[in-house]
């Protein structure tokens, strides 16, 4: 019995042992920087420190998977002030998936190298709606400032076409800290009006 419970102790050990080891070398084959660059970066950091200044390292890109996002404190600020009806709503919550990345227009696939903006009629095929029920959707929220549209191009019988845009204080796909320039001119006028110049959170 002793005998036994002296293997069982020395296999512990050897156990312990080798999961010491294996994770020492999981921890050398992660390192970036050896000891020397360690101890540069080090004095690099103090020297940045001493000059009010930080050393911030390069981010890496986990996921690359587009997604979109409600502002949630403006969604709720403007479900208190019953600024957009259920219709509105519902719309808005449809096309979230076809947000383009950084434009934040309605397009047919985010995820294309090349995102082609959907038409209104497009919109309402892929949504399931028809031309009378996007209008009544579409040009209010248009005149309260949520979506933005801008001519496209000519369809067939001389019909134009208009590509879409979210004003990204409320639903917003992209890097909020770098906003498209051109996205921010689409909707500076409205920000302006009585109930989005109060929104809690402003991008610009």
């Amino acid at each position: 019995m002793a005998k036994n419970e002296k293997n069982l102790s020395s296999l512990g050990k050897s156990l312990s042992e080798a999961n010491r080891k294996a994770r020492l070398k999981d921890l050398q084959n992660e390192q970036i920087l050896s000891r020397e660059e360690m101890e540069t970066a080090n004095e690099l950091q103090a020297k940045a420190n001493s000059a009010g200044m930080k050393l911030v390292p390069e981010r890496r890109v986990k996921n690359n998977t587009p997604f979109a996002q409600f502002m949630q404190k403006n969604w709720r600020y403007l479900n208190e002030q019953e600024y957009i009806t259920t219709a509105e709503k519902a719309f808005l919550i449809d096309i979230m998936p076809y947000l383009g990345f950084g434009s934040n227009c309605i397009v047919e696939n985010p995820e294309a190298k090349q995102q082609l903006p959907l038409t209104q009629e497009g919109i309402g095929k892929i949504i399931g709606k028809n031309k009378s029920q996007m209008s009544k959707i579409v040009a209010p929220l248009v005149k309260k400032g949520i979506l933005e549209k801008t001519q496209g191009a000519i369809e067939d019988n001389n019909v134009k076409s208009f590509a879409i845009y979210v004003n990204p204080h409320i639903i917003y796909s992209g890097d909020r800290d770098n906003i498209n320039a051109t996205l921010q001119t689409m909707f500076q006028r409205h920000m302006k009006n009585k109930t989005l110049k109060n929104l809690p959170v402003r991008f610009f």
